[in-house]
């Protein structure tokens, strides 16, 4: 099945339909192929990767500065506000 990205909006019944029907989604982006949607049934055993595994987890680990996260997010945050 191919959807564009109003059809995500406007049939998205439709589509999840489709996914539970075991179909593949091709998601088009001015006529061409911009993603695909598949079943998570469709998977492939043993692909999966937990978090501790994923590439993203503990990036924050190696960060040196000793402030948490939210305090890193307060700061981000002050300095926009300030400026107005």
């Amino acid at each position: 099945m191919e959807a564009s990205f109003v059809d995500l909006r406007k049939k998205s019944a439709e589509i999840i339909k489709a996914l539970s029907r075991k179909e593949r989604v091709t998601v088009l982006y001015r006529g061409k192929p911009a993603a695909v949607m598949e079943p998570i049934d469709n998977r492939i055993p043993g692909k999966s990767v937990s978090a501790s595994q994923h590439k993203a987890f503990g990036l924050w680990a190696k960060h040196s500065d000793s402030s948490t996260v939210e305090e890193q997010v307060q700061s981000l945050r002050r300095r926009r506000h300030d400026d107005l």
